[in-house]
């Protein structure tokens, strides 16, 4: 394709080059926008730029700069200021300019000695003191001595200026292949928490995160240390430790005096490179990032360098306390880090197989928790149901069913709705283009698969339906005298399916038509007042010798009343064949038809699809209006006005996440008794919280047909959120269950892009600041609370429990 283009369009080719993405999950992508460098001369400032590959290793960066500017290798040394390192002839060539973290359009310094020695190039100020030396650097940011403006990589001038002194770089230039210059100039009695992060190019969602995280008391005073005995640098799983010391840079910075915004491009690249998904600068979702960051960090900086193998087991009785125990034990075996020790919990999950009832009890580590939002799983939906036996006319039910449910949760809506009897049951089923395009007899398919502008019927059927020959009705219009019913361009269906069942042993022509007769009676005009308990079959002549109309109707139904004597003969005369109807059988797809005839025989076990020809006669004998123009699943109204969702509260959400729900039909459960998957009943039960408590609200929901964001205001504490209640563990009384936010990642607008911005609270100062990406603005508390909020922090706090002056505490009284 590429060719021809080139021979379409013409002009010189551009090669691309095919690159291995992400050190993890590998992927091959093309490299549309290979790396560009400006290199700088030293001997004159000139500036030259050149693009090579950021798979590209040092060796071939060296021969590019070399054969532009026809240096020998040995006489060069070129100067990476933004990530603070050197490369020279001794350099490790064979990892790539990504590796080092070389960035797009970065500023790169060519130093070639005069006097043979390696001393970098210096440039003077413009008030000609020769003695104020400063390095060259990107051109974007001028520096001063002191009091001046930002140096490019983020510290201020007044905190940096020690780094600037000297005649060499070799105290800031520290590769971190020999070593992690880990604790810089950072003190613990540094005021720091109030500097921004600039926008890279849609990188909000990740600035939001960081914020938050970097406003995490335990982290921020574990990465303020020296934490580098602690970096796993052999874990498989991990980032060779790179993404946390990148990480704990970065929150260095952020917490150094000043409130200059920081350009995180050193940690943007390190994510691009092991999380590929979030290279470039699109927009992504501020938690999905959250998830890899906090996994990634855990790993970066496990303390267990050798894993041990433990074999997954079920509780198999044995008390809850015991085995929650021990699977936390043979957790914190193979995963113990400053993640685990602040951020992981555990919960409790029961599965019950639907088939054996066999309980499976499992306990887990969470790392945060993802709630839906009530609000966002109801759905409304209408549906037409219709009487098998001819009891009453069709009758549309709008009920409300769980968006997330399935096609038994919609059954039970409306066996309810319709006072379902109990020797009834409901087969459901989607109509198109007045056929049954299917049954809706898989109770645990997501109701998903439903579209709103959708047809859904329902049959009232005898409860053993399926043990009984069950009939398919389907409309065809008026008859010209042709044999072939469809041969002819006129003949179209219409009307709703019908559903019925012949009683068992009935199996001629005759019952056929007495089943169809029995499910059009209420349609009959100026006889819709009637109902009909069965017709009894003389089979030697096919005729109709007896009619019930005194049982009752159902009590949901319109009543009907009892039919005189002279409609009872009319109906006798009818099903005798007076006004047999024309039946033809038909195949799945309706290509062919045959007609019934008087002879036939139903076989065993046989279902039956048959066309009704409707002729005149017909029509002026039954309505069929009824069962033309059926209401669609959920018709939204043009002149419907939105209006604000009512507010829900967290806790709200919280029972929907912990709520018993069947597993989805992706998600199958093995049962270890009936040796087969089954979609089993899943429960989720909080066993055990972490001191620090993430909150994800999913107001993001896709499925197959539907994709929305949800801006339902939610109603989350700020202080003494107390989760003792959720908590099942019976030991857990000797912990807290009080937490109190300190941080919020937002995210504003729709699908199509957004903004993310964080709050975060100062300890020390008591106070809330709006983090907008490199804006940073104090916000009072009660401004914090919107419908926006999209991932919360809480941490928990020490409860102790009031005591009264010559009395016993009491329990119930937890004070911050």
């Amino acid at each position: 394709m590429f060719h021809l283009i080139l021979q379409y369009k013409g002009g010189p080719a551009i090669p691309r080059r095919l690159i291995l993405q992400g050190d993890l999950n590998k992927n091959f992508i093309v490299e549309v926008y290979p790396l560009c460098l400006k290199v700088i001369d030293s001997r004159d400032n000139t500036l030259s730029v050149i693009q090579i590959s950021k798979k590209a290793s040092i060796h071939e960066l060296y021969d590019k700069v070399c054969a532009i500017h026809k240096l020998e290798q040995e006489k060069i040394t070129i100067w990476d200021y933004f990530n603070k390192r050197k490369y020279s002839r001794l350099t490790v060539l064979d990892r790539t300019l990504e590796e080092y973290n070389l960035q797009m359009d970065q500023e790169i310094l060519l130093e070639v000695p005069f006097d043979g020695s390696q001393t970098p190039a210096f440039r003077k100020e413009s008030t000609g003191n020769e003695l104020a030396l400063v390095p060259m650097q990107p051109s974007r940011s001028s520096v001063t001595i002191a009091g001046g403006p930002a140096l490019s990589n983020g510290y201020s001038a007044g905190h940096s200026s020690n780094l600037i002194q000297g005649n060499s770089f070799n105290s800031v230039l520290t590769d971190l292949d020999d070593g992690y210059d880990l604790l810089s100039t950072m003190t613990k009695g540094d005021k720091g928490g109030l500097a921004g992060l600039q926008n890279l190019g849609n990188t909000c969602f990740m600035n939001s995160a960081i914020q938050c995280l970097v406003h995490t008391r335990p982290l921020h005073e574990y990465f303020l240390q020296d934490y580098s005995e602690e970096i796993n640098k052999q874990n498989p799983l991990g980032m060779h430790g790179e993404l946390a010391v990148a990480f704990g840079e970065l929150l260095r910075k952020l917490w150094s005096s000043g409130r200059t915004p920081i350009a995180p491009r050193a940690f943007k690249g390190k994510l691009a490179r092991f999380a590929p998904q979030f290279s470039g600068y699109n927009q992504h979702d501020s938690q999905e990032l959250l998830a890899f960051l906090l996994d990634g960090l855990h790993e970066d900086l496990n303390r267990v360098k050798q894993k041990p193998y433990i074999e997954a087991k079920d509780a198999d009785g044995r008390p809850d306390e015991e085995f929650a125990s021990e699977c936390w034990q043979n957790h914190k075996a193979r995963n113990d880090s400053i993640i685990v020790d602040v951020c992981q919990g555990q919960y409790k999950s029961t599965l019950v197989c639907p088939y054996c009832r066999k309980v499976s009890v499992t306990f887990d580590p969470f790392m945060y928790l993802s709630l839906p939002l009530p609000l966002s799983v109801t759905r409304t939906m209408t549906i037409s149901v219709f009487c098998g036996d001819g009891s009453a006319l069709p009758m549309p039910y709008t009920v409300s069913v769980l968006k997330r449910g399935c096609f038994k949760d919609l059954s039970q809506a409306l066996n309810t709705a319709c006072c379902l009897k109990s020797d009834e049951s409901l087969l459901l089923a989607e109509v198109y283009e007045h056929r049954i395009f299917r049954y809706l007899e898989k109770l645990f398919e997501p109701l998903s698969m439903i579209k709103d502008d959708g047809h859904i019927v329902a049959y009232r059927l005898p409860k053993n339906h399926d043990e009984l020959t069950r009939i398919e009705i389907i409309h065809l219009g008026n008859a010209k005298g042709t044999s072939d019913i469809l041969s002819s361009g006129d003949r179209k269906l219409f009307g709703a399916p019908l559903v019925t069942c012949l009683p068992e042993g009935a199996q001629t022509a005759a019952d056929i038509q007495i089943a169809i007769h029995k499910v059009l009676a209420p349609l009959l005009r100026r006889r819709s007042n009637f109902s009909i308990n069965h017709v009894n079959t003389n089979k030697e002549n096919g005729c109709a010798t007896g009619v019930n109309v005194d049982r009752p109707v159902n009590s949901c139904n319109s009543q009907f009343e009892s039919r005189n004597h002279k409609d009872k003969i009319e109906l006798e005369q009818m099903t005798c064949g007076e006004s047999s109807f024309h039946l033809f059988l038909t195949d799945e797809k309706g290509l062919s038809s045959s007609p019934i005839e008087n002879d036939f025989i139903i076989k065993f076990d046989q279902s039956l699809k048959v066309l009704l020809d409707w002729t005149d006669k017909e029509k002026e004998l039954y309505d069929a209006s009824y069962l033309e123009d059926l209401p669609v699943v959920y018709k939204v109204g043009l002149a419907v006005k939105k209006t604000r969702q009512e507010s829900v509260s967290l806790f709200s959400c919280l029972e929907a996440f912990l709520k018993e729900e069947p597993l989805g039909p992706d998600d199958m459960w093995y049962c270890p008794r009936c040796k087969e998957h089954r979609q089993a009943t899943k429960k989720l039960d909080l066993w055990k919280l972490p001191d620090i408590l993430v909150v994800h609200l999913k107001r993001f929901s896709y499925s197959r047909y539907i994709k929305n964001k949800l801006d339902t205001f939610v109603n989350f504490p700020i202080h003494n959120l107390d989760l003792s209640k959720y908590v099942k563990c019976k030991d857990a009384g000797l912990q807290s269950h009080v937490y109190e936010l300190y941080a919020i990642s937002n995210h504003y607008g729709g699908l199509g892009g957004g903004h993310y911005s964080a709050y975060a609270k100062l300890i020390e100062e008591d106070r809330w600041y709006h983090f907008d990406d490199s804006h940073v603005s104090p916000v009072s508390e009660d401004e914090i609370k919107t419908a926006a909020a999209y991932v919360l922090f809480y941490q928990r706090v020490k409860v102790e429990p009031k005591t009264q002056p010559g009395g016993p505490s009491d329990p119930h009284s937890p004070t911050c």
